[in-house]
């Protein structure tokens, strides 16, 4: 395949866009962070994700993603949490959506994939709070580990301090 370069890349946007993904990448996103627009456009603050991958293909550097309704609630339901200080060190798939609604407009869009790809699990710790808490809730609610371990991976030693949680919270 030879090399194409898309028309929005002369309009040097701060952010990842559609223009900069021709296909589905797998991404790891280093955190997230509420920012003021870079574009100057406006004066709106983003859910902006910053990757731990530095270029997006050789020579070229991958630039933060604006992470839209949509896509932070991917991240929610990926990481089982609505914080995004709790977004931090997950693997995504990152592709572009051509169907996607802007006021009268489809364009092409960035979407983070439902789906987790095929890659290692996060183990799940005491350290990160929220997971935790809910890793317990579910268990009180599922009475096992199944939406748990859809997730995450769960040592043995862990699933034991889950249960007695579960049990001390009823």
């Amino acid at each position: 395949m030879t090399e194409k370069t898309h028309y929005r890349k002369a309009f040097n946007s701060p952010y990842l866009s559609s223009a900069d993904i021709v296909e589905p990448m797998v991404l790891t996103i280093q955190a997230v962070r509420l920012e003021k627009d870079q574009t100057k456009k406006t004066k709106d603050l983003f859910n902006t994700a910053h990757f731990v991958e530095k270029e997006i293909r050789k020579g070229e550097e991958l630039k933060p993603m604006i992470l839209n309704a949509t896509n932070s609630r991917t991240m929610k339901n990926i990481t089982g949490s609505a914080f995004i200080d709790d977004w931090v060190n997950v693997p995504v798939t990152v592709y572009v959506d051509s169907g996607v609604r802007f006021g009268r407009d489809t364009v092409d869009g960035l979407r983070i994939s439902t789906e987790r790809p095929n890659v290692q699990k996060p183990v799940l710790t005491q350290d990160n709070a929220t997971p935790w808490a809910n890793a317990i809730a579910a268990y009180k609610r599922d009475g096992n580990f199944e939406a748990i371990e859809k997730r995450m991976t769960v040592s043995d030693t862990n699933k034991e301090i889950i249960k007695k949680a579960a049990e001390d919270v009823a």
